[in-house]
């Protein structure tokens, strides 16, 4: 089992920066890869982008790539997004979480195995 907490969400206005923090627990060495997500009211889940654990190879959607990025620190087993230029329609639900699929990278939300407990972002106008 792996355990994920989110941290660093809160309110911002259009224009600022966040950083959101994920720290794993338990089997972390059977994480390949750790997804950040964001769900806003009445919407799907949806992906924002990935890390790779070991590695650190990043992958993210097009709508935050160049404002967001995503970090880790493997000797805190903790993974970053640092989020800039945030906009309203920014604001959602955070969450993050890891696959243990080992080789596979996915954007898809029910291909993660387990997810944190979700922290929230609200971008003020």
């Amino acid at each position: 089992q792996v355990q994920l907490v989110e941290s660093g969400g809160g309110e911002v206005q259009a224009g600022g920066s966040l950083r959101l923090s994920c720290a794993a627990s338990g089997r972390t060495f059977s994480i390949y890869a750790m997804g950040w997500f964001r769900q806003a009211p009445g919407k799907d889940r949806k992906f924002i982008g990935d890390i790779t654990w070991i590695v650190g190879s990043t992958g993210y959607a097009d709508s935050v790539k160049g404002r967001f990025t995503i970090s880790r620190d493997n000797a805190k087993n903790t993974v970053y997004l640092q989020m800039n230029s945030l906009k309203p329609e920014d604001t959602a639900v955070y969450y993050c979480a890891a696959t243990t699929q080992w080789g596979r990278r996915t954007t898809v939300p029910r291909e993660y195995d387990y997810w944190g407990q979700g922290t929230q972002v609200t971008v003020s106008s």
